[in-house]
């Protein structure tokens, strides 16, 4: 019997034909013949709509290149993209390898040494260069030289990119503060504003400069307005917040705004009076004048050749005061004396034993569940949470679980408001200069309470409140502090009800409001401008329609930070006066950082390479 012919099979994917013969066709699938496999036979089955099957296997035999040159004119997906845009990015699959050129490489190394806080000798040790090798094996590793240019070509650009984004920011402030470490010292400045658009708060690093020599006033003055000027922010800094170190505070003193603005009055003053007794001697005959010389007069630096913006105490620094210096004029009372040194004798026994011995250690986390906080002498924050942790295994584990500490260590609760407001007025991110004052204020409630029903603590509250009126008397009584309380939409007129306080917070917006001027025409006449300018002071210090403004804001029972941007005369007034920090922390964080990177292992690192690797650390989630 004859043998019927074979019948030829159409290819169903003709652009696969140099990969795949077409063998048979069984229903609705086909079988092909892999030529990339000969000598050897494979065959693979494919459905009749879809060659994935047969492109799987191209990318298992590693033929990326040649699969990348093929054209699927009749692919549907192909028909359908009739502008097809450029594929992103995807995940690896098995046996595939992404290429990466040098420069990437560059990037990644560099951005892994200054995030993870690497010295530059990683680079050196072989088994980061066999990482490298062995992830892309056609790249290298930068040596130390070409890191450091790279990271002073990287510190440039970021500069740049903060000096952009500073240039259309109306209010700005500052923190600084001091640091020494290594027997080197450092100024630290970073810069906050919030973004007029979104109403978010932008922080950046500014400077971690090296200063040489005593931090004195006037080389602290001079380092900080050098800084400034770098950016170019001298003019549009609103306030500037430090601790209450005495370098500082005379610094604003000497060349701060405050002072400048009494200077020129007092000098102001002076010049009409020695107009007035140089007139008197004209008049006089027969007056002897004594000539000097003026050269040593003009050439003398008084100071007056830069200037400061306005100065900021930080509250969280005077609220450490009272915590320490001034909850210590509790000790007067015999009473309180007593328990006090009582319970925290005991609380020091047990931190000094635990810290000292391993075996006691694991007998208190054995039997309280949880470990003891030793406390830091630098921070109260940390011996009022070492305390905390006493009182919670007491109150979780009971007096059992520690026998050794009496009831009386329910003393150090009484702080807990002071711990509290100190943790928020420590925040950058939201907190604002309207915060302070409503945060003082109800903490003086919380104690006032606390006051009422204490048994045992009442010199203590005592003592603290005090604290808290001497060193914040003239915080809660200043009129743009209070201002800025109530243009924040969260207390507006909430936060008191010191009805002479909010009159002159009142008073202040209602001054300080700017009405948007109508625009004038280029054909007015200049002599009628004058003539406005000139008669100026008889207006109203404020329009009707910035009342109107503010009116509504204070009506409106929305308490989001949105609604400010339905006032645009109250919303900028708001952003004036709530720039600012009422507290440093911001830049306590920066040298906490600084601390990681200038480690006793690395204190011959120089100067300017340490202050490059910090700045780009810190400012790397914005720019």
């Amino acid at each position: 019997m004859e043998e019927a012919p074979d019948i030829e099979i159409e290819h169903p994917w003709p652009y696969l034909s140099e990969f795949f013969e077409v063998v048979e066709r069984k229903n609705e699938s086909f079988i092909f013949k892999c030529l990339l496999c000969l000598p050897q036979k494979h065959t693979i089955s494919s459905f009749k709509n879809s060659p994935s099957n047969l492109k799987k296997h191209i990318e298992v035999k590693k033929a990326f290149k040649s699969l990348g040159k093929i054209q699927c004119p009749d692919s549907p997906s192909k028909r359908k993209a009739e502008n097809p845009v450029p594929s992103t990015s995807r995940q690896l699959k098995l046996g595939e390898t992404k290429i990466v050129n040098q420069t990437k490489v560059d990037n990644v190394v560099i951005n892994f040494v200054i995030q993870s806080l690497q010295p530059f000798t990683v680079l050196e040790q072989p088994a980061f260069n066999a990482l490298v090798q062995e992830l892309q094996p056609n790249s290298r590793v930068m040596s130390r030289t070409t890191l450091r240019r790279k990271v002073e070509e990287g510190v440039q650009e970021m500069k740049r990119n903060i000096k952009q984004a500073m240039s259309s920011i109306e209010f700005i402030a500052t923190t600084t503060d001091c640091w020494s470490a290594r027997r080197r010292g450092f100024l630290g400045v970073t810069a906050h504003w919030v973004d007029p658009d979104s109403l978010k708060r932008c922080s950046v690093a500014l400077a971690c400069r090296r200063i040489k020599g005593p931090h004195t006033f006037d080389v602290l003055g001079s380092a900080l307005n050098d800084i400034h000027c770098e950016f170019g922010i001298e003019k549009k800094i609103v306030r500037t917040t430090t601790d209450n170190g005495s370098n500082f505070i005379k610094a604003f003193r000497e060349y701060g705004e405050q002072q400048q603005d009494e200077n020129n009055n007092c000098a102001s003053s002076e010049t009409e009076e020695d107009a007035c007794s140089d007139e008197d001697e004209q008049e006089e005959e027969g007056v002897d004048v004594d000539f000097i010389e003026v050269t040593p007069i003009l050439m003398e630096d008084d100071g007056l050749q830069f200037q400061l913006p306005k100065h900021h105490r930080c509250a969280c620094h005077l609220l450490n005061l009272v915590a320490t210096v001034d909850a210590a004029k509790a000790n007067s009372n015999d009473s309180y004396k007593r328990l006090s040194r009582s319970a925290f004798a005991k609380c020091s026994g047990l931190w000094n034993k635990t810290s000292r011995s391993s075996t006691a250690s694991d007998i208190i986390e054995e039997t309280c569940k949880i470990q003891l906080i030793r406390p830091n002498d630098t921070r109260w924050n940390s011996l009022f949470l070492s305390v905390e942790r006493i009182v919670r295994i007491i109150k979780d584990e009971g007096e059992g679980a520690l026998r050794t500490v009496c009831t009386a260590l329910k003393l150090p609760i009484t702080m807990g408001p002071l711990a509290k407001a100190l943790n928020i007025l420590q925040d950058e991110t939201d907190v604002q200069m309207g915060w302070l004052l409503p945060t003082l204020t109800l903490l003086i409630n919380k104690l006032e309470r606390i006051h009422i029903n204490s048994r045992y603590c009442k010199p203590l509250v005592d003592a603290v409140l005090e604290g808290l009126q001497k060193r914040f008397k003239d915080m809660m009584a200043e009129p743009e502090f209070i201002a800025a309380a109530i243009l924040l939409p969260k207390f507006k007129t909430a936060w008191t009800s010191d009805e002479n306080l909010l009159n002159l917070g009142l008073a202040y917006i209602k001054d300080h409001l700017e009405e948007e001027r109508p625009h004038q025409s280029p054909g007015n006449g200049s002599s009628a401008s004058d003539d406005d300018d000139f008669f100026s002071s008889m207006k109203k210090t404020h329009g009707q329609e910035s009342v109107k403004q503010l009116e509504g804001y204070l009506a409106s029972k929305v308490d989001n930070k949105e609604i400010l941007q339905s006032y645009p005369a109250v919303c900028k007034l708001s952003l004036k006066i709530n720039t600012a920090l009422p507290a440093s922390a911001a830049c306590e964080r920066l040298f906490s950082t600084a601390g990681l990177i200038f480690s006793p292992r690395r204190a011959r690192l120089d100067a300017r390479n340490f202050e490059n690797q910090l700045l780009l650390k810190l400012n790397k989630k914005i720019f």
